[in-house]
């Protein structure tokens, strides 16, 4: 194999992609130069798929959408200036909503990295019009419903499953955490699975460039696919409003580490869907309306998942550690989630899921310091916003059972004086508005669900 330079690299290529709809197993080929080809595979279960010729036709646009969307793992390697196309063409909508994909989905990665790709990146935009609209499938009334094993998923489910929608559990890659989880809800599941190229890691071992990734993109096109094989009319995912909210960076301004959870993301995503994969195919947040704080208050009403689940990010590396038990209890996902659990949990339950109290151990006060958004930025994790924890643990602090808690004690006393009153106000974050793409009739039936 070719030693891998990331600064002699020129160009990227989407060199082809294709869909065995008898075995199910999608092929996505990328190649930077004219160096070796990097495949990736997809497999949908359930194979043999019999599509008419309109779903043949939108499961060929959606695979194109999954192609383009998923280079972004390969991409960032080398970050060239120079990106082709070879299989296909590119129209105007398409290049836009890349271009937006890659430059803010990749902006952790680009800050870490000391790189500017708005520069760089530049989808070629190879077709003289755009496509027509796309038709309406008749797709079947069902939902897949990403599930990753976080109390966020679980509230999804529950309140789809109250409001009566068939739904199908659906997760990608081979996470036993989460498979455990999906049996768990003891409805219909579909485990996709996907094997990136190998050459990447070795790539990576190499000196590529690396770092986060829009991997909430990529899940969603992988699952816009799906619904097309599966005939299912919705692709439902559970990303919260406080997911547009970044890390502020001093002199260099928001960096927002789950942007592909954000509803730019969603709302663009999901318009390009209808407009060119399938029109009745509806891709949305259930959980658009709510704040992180909202969502942990519909979790903390049932305990049926409390051994079940977990947010951990270090139960989700694709390589390196796992931690021996379902939270490792020091990364800034353990640290938001407890603190988010807190104030709608009777502390022995939440003490007994997570094995201690996070609360009461000053080895942890620079995290949750951070996620306060006291003398430190925002974690680049999938947290909530610093309002809501600050609200959170103010509330704490007013309560007897934690208020002599260790970092519970310190924010009494050190921080608090120093915030105004007016916005520790939990009961102002669980209010429910702005924007979103779930459908009308269903968000009637679950707006009170959600309320109470």
């Amino acid at each position: 194999m070719t030693p891998f330079d990331k600064s002699s690299i020129r160009s990227f290529r989407f060199v082809r992609c294709s869909l065995d709809t008898d075995s199910g197993v999608a092929r996505l080929v990328y190649a930077f130069d004219d160096g070796p080809e990097l495949t990736e595979t997809v497999s949908f279960p359930g194979a043999p798929f019999t599509l008419d010729a309109p779903r043949a036709a939108a499961a060929e646009r959606a695979l194109r959408l999954l192609h383009l969307i998923t280079g972004v793992s390969y991409y960032k390697a080398a970050v060239p200036g120079d990106i082709r196309v070879d299989d296909y063409p590119i129209d105007a909508d398409i290049a836009a909503l890349l271009d937006l994909i890659y430059v803010n989905g990749l902006g952790e990665f680009a800050y870490r990295n000391g790189l500017d790709l708005r520069e760089r990146v530049r989808f070629p935009v190879t077709a003289a019009q755009a496509d027509a609209p796309a038709p309406t499938l008749g797709l079947r009334p069902h939902a897949l419903v990403a599930i990753g094993g976080g109390k966020d998923s679980l509230v999804s489910i529950e309140a789809l499953r109250k409001a009566g929608v068939e739904q199908t559990v659906t997760w990608i890659g081979g996470s036993q955490l989460i498979g455990a989880c999906a049996a768990r809800t003891d409805l219909p599941t579909l485990n996709i699975g996907r094997a990136l190229a190998p050459e990447l890691f070795e790539y990576n071992r190499q000196g590529a460039w690396n770092g986060h990734i829009p991997v909430t993109a990529i899940n969603s096109a992988i699952m816009v696919l799906g619904a097309i094989l599966n005939d299912a009319d919705q692709v439902v995912f559970s990303n919260e409003r406080s997911a547009s909210y970044g890390s502020l960076i001093p002199g260099t301004g928001e960096v927002n580490h789950q942007w592909s959870k954000g509803w730019a993301c969603e709302q663009a995503l999901g318009e390009y869907v209808q407009k060119h994969v399938a029109a009745d195919l509806q891709y949305y947040s259930l959980l658009r309306p709510l704040s992180e704080l909202a969502v942990a208050r519909q979790f903390a009403k049932s305990d049926h998942y409390d051994a079940h689940f977990s947010s951990c990010n270090r139960n989700f590396h694709i390589l390196g550690e796992r931690p021996v038990n379902r939270w490792c209890g020091v990364c800034p996902k353990c640290h938001f989630v407890f603190l988010a659990l807190a104030p709608f949990m009777p502390k022995p339950r939440l003490v007994r899921i997570f094995g201690r109290n996070l609360l009461d151990d000053v080895s942890q006060t620079g995290g949750f310091d951070a996620l306060l958004e006291y003398q430190d930025h925002k974690p680049f994790e999938c947290v909530g916003e610093g309002r809501e924890s600050r609200a959170a643990m103010a509330t704490l602090g007013e309560r007897p059972e934690w208020r002599e808690d260790a970092l519970v004690a310190r924010f009494n006393r050190e921080i608090r004086p120093q915030l105004d009153a007016g916005e520790l106000s939990v009961a102002a974050l669980l209010e429910i508005s702005g924007e979103h793409r779930i459908p009308t009739d269903l968000w009637e039936r679950l707006r009170a669900h959600f309320a109470t």
